[in-house]
């Protein structure tokens, strides 16, 4: 992918923050005027209606309402749990930089390791290209979604994958049928017929691995006047699904690739 190809998907996803950003603005306004705000993703999308064509770059009117769409859910998530009782939760009012942008079936184009990203009427067309190709068929593809993240732009795929049939006679056996749940809190709960259940707690797990690393950071702190108090510790969590690296180089499941 070329430079340029590289410059206009970053100024996507910054014209998705601006999106983001006129939200917040008009919210405010009406707020100032005692007006209910406007966080319904239908409203959102009249709003947007009336902006006009070309308000927010080059990002489309698909792309630009999947922000709105985060937007409108984030809002009624936090209403959600503030109804709930939670003090903390806190309604969206900062600015972001680059919001992830999606597109739904039929609004892009797929061709191997190409993907035709549609952007705004008059724009020229953006073909990026994947480090590696989409383990789907075409037509089962239903949604892509353009993000960046530590300086690297990625998409994530979604696709329908089919339900696995078993022909006559050849059906699993309901009695040795055992649904696992793999957690945080406990790597593997098991659930079984007769309601006979296995559950492997992973909290001494996380506390030995805790103390592990807090026992390494102190053997390794320097001695002497200028070192100062052991720092602490956090586990962080690692989340994975498909994604694809936009340039060249290769990549695996659950792993970044290579900056081209």
């Amino acid at each position: 992918m070329t430079a340029g190809q590289w410059r206009r998907c970053f100024s996507l996803l910054r014209s998705a923050g601006d999106v983001w950003a006129c939200v917040l603005e008009v919210n405010a306004w009406r707020r100032r005027r005692g007006d209910a705000p406007l966080v319904g993703y239908q409203g959102l999308c009249r709003e947007l209606a009336v902006s006009g064509p070309g308000t927010f770059g080059e990002v489309d009117t698909t792309g630009a309402r999947s922000v709105l769409r985060r937007f409108s859910d984030a809002w009624f998530a936090a209403a959600k749990r503030r109804a709930a009782g939670d003090v903390s939760a806190r309604f969206s009012r900062r600015r972001r930089g680059l919001v992830p942008l999606r597109w739904y079936h039929g609004t892009f184009a797929l061709e191997g390791r190409r993907v035709r990203i549609r952007t705004a009427k008059g724009s020229a067309p953006l073909w990026v290209r994947l480090s590696r190709e989409v383990p789907y068929p075409v037509e089962q593809v239903r949604s892509i979604t353009l993000l960046c993240e530590g300086g690297r732009l990625f998409l994530d795929v979604t696709a329908e994958v089919p339900v696995a049939v078993y022909p006559p006679g050849a059906q699993l056996d309901p009695g040795r049928v055992a649904g696992v749940d793999v957690g945080i809190i406990h790597p593997y709960a098991v659930a079984g017929p007769d309601g006979k259940a296995l559950l492997v707690s992973g909290r001494a797990i996380r506390a030995e691995h805790r103390m592990h690393l807090a026992d390494t950071k102190t053997r390794r702190r320097p001695s002497g006047p200028e070192a100062g108090p052991a720092g602490l510790t956090a586990a962080g969590v690692v989340r994975g699904w498909w994604r694809a690296g936009i340039g060249g180089g290769s990549a695996r499941p659950n792993t970044k690739p290579s900056t081209p």
